[in-house]
């Protein structure tokens, strides 16, 4: 489990300050609903926007790079990330001096990805200017379990122990019961998930975890078994089977792979956003070869408000997952952001 860098958080004589620079640690927050009196969230990222409420509290970081709304949008963000990464340039911006003027005493952010969020480094340059200096926890699952340690260990931070157990316990069962409505012992569909539409990019870390659990497969990017897991095959092993970091594919690698489902969810864009993008994939002859766009089998999904934030929602989308691989629209989250091609 990944701790915060110092002790945790004791009870504080005052609530204890905190700033979130990370939209999942803000959902993780507020789903152990602290007592406003033990704690309080002062700041926020930019992408922090769920729950609504939180966007009346201080924005402490801004994007860099210009959000183009051409119809290249995704390859014009995709080339700008790309820019800025190659000379060292950090995609966002950190108002220093507002930080400075929250004297939070825990911060929340994280180090698994650098086109996600501020980098941990700046987080912890400013943190080191504020007296009495913050704790800085540095948030970075790989995994759907890693995603319920980062939970366990937030809430070990705001010393609210026995209610992230709770929520733990709550959301395994939901994954459990989820889980009831899948074949363990068919392969299931063939699924690709696309994070990106230009370049094509496939899901990766715990997605496909989530996807080979809701009873299908994700061959273009698979998990694999844990070193110490032996086979890790069946039901009993799936939690000791991990995938790699989202990959890159060619078009034609997609359509050679003949996905019987595709789920298109681009990290950081909204569904109204996603669909744009899913309408001009879709207009590619190549893309409309695929067993998926035949049969009406591609689903557009709000990847922030579900699968590219790694907090309590994974759930939701889990059971979405398992209601519409496994064509049980009754399971999915009535809530759910998500279209289906052909209706969107």
């Amino acid at each position: 489990m990944n701790h915060p860098t110092n002790q945790p958080v004791r009870p504080p004589s005052k609530p204890l300050r905190v700033v979130s620079l990370l939209p999942s640690a803000t959902e993780i927050f507020f789903a152990l609903n602290p007592d406003p009196n033990h704690a309080q969230l002062v700041g926020r990222s930019h992408e922090c926007d769920h729950p609504s409420a939180v966007q009346s509290l201080p924005s402490l970081t801004a994007p860099r790079t210009v959000d183009d709304a051409s119809p290249e949008a995704c390859a014009s963000i995709d080339q700008a990330v790309r820019s800025a990464l190659s000379t060292g340039t950090s995609l966002y911006s950190l108002d220093e001096p507002r930080l400075q003027s929250l004297s939070p005493d825990l911060i929340l952010t994280q180090d698994l990805c650098e086109v996600c969020s501020i980098d941990l480094a700046s987080v912890r340059r400013v943190a080191s200017t504020i007296s009495p200096a913050p704790q800085v926890y540095s948030s970075n699952p790989t995994t759907f379990e890693g995603v319920l340690d980062d939970i366990l260990a937030i809430g070990e931070a705001l010393n609210l122990h026995n209610k992230a157990a709770a929520l733990v316990c709550n959301l395994r069962e939901r994954i459990y019961a989820a889980s009831d409505y899948t074949n363990p012992f068919d392969d299931g569909p063939n699924v690709a998930f696309l994070e990106w539409t230009d370049p094509l990019f496939i899901g990766g870390h715990w997605t496909p975890q989530l996807i080979e659990r809701a009873g299908a497969r994700h061959p273009l990017n698979e998990t694999r078994p844990l070193r110490e897991a032996g086979a890790a095959a069946g039901p009993i092993g799936t939690t000791l089977r991990i995938a790699g970091k989202s990959v890159r594919v060619p078009a034609e690698v997609l359509a050679a792979s003949k996905p019987e489902i595709v789920i298109i969810c681009p990290c950081g864009l909204s569904l109204p956003r996603a669909i744009t993008e899913a309408r001009r994939l879709a207009d590619q002859p190549w893309f409309q070869q695929l067993p998926a766009f035949k049969n009406n089998r591609i689903a557009i999904v709000d990847g922030n408000a579900s699968f590219t934030r790694p907090g309590p929602r994974l759930v939701d989308a889990f059971e979405w997952l398992v209601g519409y691989i496994n064509n049980r629209p009754e399971l999915m989250p009535k809530d759910f952001a998500w279209s289906p091609l052909n209706a969107s």
